[in-house]
C-alpha cells in the first residue's frame, strides 16, 4: 500500500472510531475529535474531519435509510462504517452520476476491507449487502420544493420539529435555503489584523481571497502551514464575518471603558480591542476550560490598550467583584454575547441540531433575560449632559425567541430606562455569512 492511501486509510478508520464513539455517547463532535484524531496531522487529520463532519452533517438522511434496510441494528462500530460510507456516497453523488467512473462500487469495497479491520469478517458481509442498497436510496432526487416538513427534515438531516418551527417563522422559500446551507461545509475565514500605529501593512498571501466584508478573506484549503504562521505573528485571526456585527454595534472609540460580558474564547474581545488601539477593556467569563482560549486571546491587543479579565459569574455579585479588581462598575459599552440555541450556526457546528431540544427555546431565553438584566446594571447612566452607555445584546440565533420577541419583553421590563437604537438579524441564506442576532440599546435613565 503506498503511503498516500496508507494516510487515507488511517484517516478513514479513525474517523468511523470516532463515529462509533459519537453514536454512543454523543459527546461534542470538537472535543472528540480533539481526542480521536490528535495523532493525525495535515492532509491525514483534515480527510478524518472531513468524513467525521460529513457523517453527522447527513446523519438524519443516512439514518432513515439504513433503518429501511436493516431491522436490528448492528453494534456500533459495524453502524459507523456504514454511516461514513453512506457519505461517501452522498458526496459522490452530489458530483454527478459516480456509476461512470465506479465510484460506488470502490465505495463499496473500501467499506467491506475497513469492516473486517473495525469489526468482523461476519459483519463486512453484511456491509457489502446494505452499502449495495444504500447507494440506491441515496441516489433519491431532493424532495420538491413544498414538500412536507417530514421529507425536508429527512432529506436535509434535520430535527423535524426544528423544521416545522422555521417553515412557521420563515415560510417555505426561505426554510428550504437555509435548510441546504446548513448542509454545505462551512468556508475557512480569517480577519486580517490591523498593524502597529505607522506600520506599513504587508501584502496578503494570494491564498486568501478578499471578500464583501472588509479585512475578512476567505482561506484556500492547503495551506494550513502558512495559516499557522500568519495567527502565531499576529497577523490574522480565524473567525466568521458574522462576529463583526456585534463589534459594529458596540461601536467602540479609542479611550472608552467597554466590558465584554461573556467573553470566551475572545474572538469578538479581540476585535472589539483592534477597534479600539487604546482605553481600557475588560473581558469576563465563567472560570471554564474556554478561558484558556481568552487569555490567549487577550495576550495579542493591541499594546496601547489595558485589558482585565474577570473570571466571575454575571448574576452574582459582579459588582463586588469588579470592584475586589479594582475596575469600573459603570461602562460605556457592554457587550453582553449570551449562551443561545446557535441556530445560525449550524453550517460550522454541524452536531448542535443532534443536540438542541425543543424545550431549549424556553429555557435558553429565561437565562438571556437574566443575563441581560444584570447586565444593564453595569452600563453608564446619562449625566451631565452626557449619553449614557449602551448595551449591546447578541446572540448566535436566528430565532425571534432569542432575539425580537425576548429584546420586547426586556424592554418592557425596564420601563423606560433603555431604548433600542438599532437592531439587524442576519440570515445566513441572505447575507452569505453566519447567522446573529443583534441589538443595540441606549440608557436613557
Amino acid at each position: 500500500m503506498s503511503n498516500s492511501n496508507a494516510a487515507e486509510s488511517s484517516a478513514w478508520i479513525i474517523a468511523a472510531r470516532t463515529i462509533a464513539r459519537w453514536l454512543d455517547r454523543r459527546e461534542r463532535l470538537d472535543e472528540l475529535i480533539e481526542a480521536e484524531a490528535k495523532g493525525l496531522h495535515g492532509s491525514e487529520r483534515a480527510r478524518c474531519q472531513h468524513l467525521v463532519f460529513g457523517v453527522v452533517r447527513h446523519f438524519g438522511r443516512i439514518d432513515a435509510a439504513l433503518r429501511r434496510l436493516i431491522a436490528h441494528s448492528p453494534r456500533f462500530s459495524t453502524r459507523a462504517v456504514l454511516f461514513v460510507a453512506g457519505f461517501e456516497l452522498i458526496e459522490a453523488f452530489s458530483d454527478g452520476d459516480p456509476a461512470a467512473d465506479g465510484r460506488v462500487a470502490k465505495i463499496v469495497h473500501h467499506a467491506v476491507e475497513q469492516a473486517k479491520v473495525l469489526s468482523s469478517p461476519a459483519e463486512a458481509r453484511l456491509v457489502n449487502a446494505v452499502v449495495r442498497k444504500l447507494a440506491t436510496i441515496l441516489a433519491t432526487p431532493p424532495p420538491p420544493k413544498l414538500a412536507s416538513a417530514d421529507a425536508l427534515a429527512e432529506y436535509f438531516s434535520h430535527p423535524v420539529w426544528l423544521v416545522r418551527s422555521w417553515l412557521a417563522q420563515f415560510g417555505a422559500a426561505a426554510t428550504r435555503e437555509l435548510l441546504e446551507w446548513n448542509q454545505r461545509p462551512a468556508p475557512v475565514y480569517a480577519r486580517v489584523r490591523p498593524g502597529a500605529a505607522g506600520e506599513e501593512a504587508a501584502p496578503m498571501p494570494a491564498w486568501l481571497k478578499p471578500t464583501q466584508w472588509p479585512d475578512f478573506y476567505e482561506v484556500e484549503s492547503g495551506h494550513w502551514p502558512e495559516v499557522e504562521a500568519l495567527l502565531r505573528a499576529g497577523r490574522i485571526y480565524l473567525q466568521d464575518p458574522a462576529t463583526r456585527l456585534a463589534a459594529d454595534l458596540v461601536a467602540p472609540q479609542a479611550g472608552e471603558c467597554i466590558l465584554d460580558a461573556c467573553a470566551a474564547p475572545g474572538g469578538k474581545s479581540l476585535l472589539i480591542a483592534d477597534r479600539m488601539r487604546s482605553g481600557r477593556l475588560i473581558a469576563m467569563d465563567l472560570p471554564t476550560a474556554r478561558i484558556t482560549r481568552l487569555k490567549e486571546n487577550l495576550s495579542r491587543v493591541p499594546a496601547g490598550l489595558d485589558v482585565a479579565l474577570v473570571q466571575g459569574e454575571l448574576q452574582r455579585g459582579v459588582a463586588d467583584l469588579l470592584r475586589e479588581h479594582r475596575l469600573p462598575t459603570e461602562f460605556d459599552a457592554v457587550l453582553l454575547d449570551v449562551p443561545c440555541s446557535n441556530t445560525g450556526v449550524m453550517r460550522h457546528r454541524v452536531d448542535v441540531k443532534w443536540r438542541l431540544q425543543e424545550g431549549d427555546f424556553k429555557k435558553h431565553p429565561r437565562q438571556q433575560l437574566a443575563l441581560l438584566g444584570a447586565a444593564a446594571r453595569l452600563v453608564k447612566p446619562p449625566r451631565e449632559g452626557e449619553p449614557g452607555g449602551r448595551l449591546v445584546y447578541s446572540t448566535c440565533s436566528i430565532d425571534q425567541e432569542e432575539n425580537e420577541h425576548l429584546m420586547r419583553e426586556f424592554l418592557g421590563n425596564q420601563r423606560g430606562r433603555f431604548e433600542l437604537e438599532e437592531q439587524m438579524v442576519a440570515w445566513p441564506w441572505v447575507t452569505g455569512h453566519d447567522g446573529a442576532g443583534v441589538f443595540r440599546l441606549r440608557r436613557i435613565a
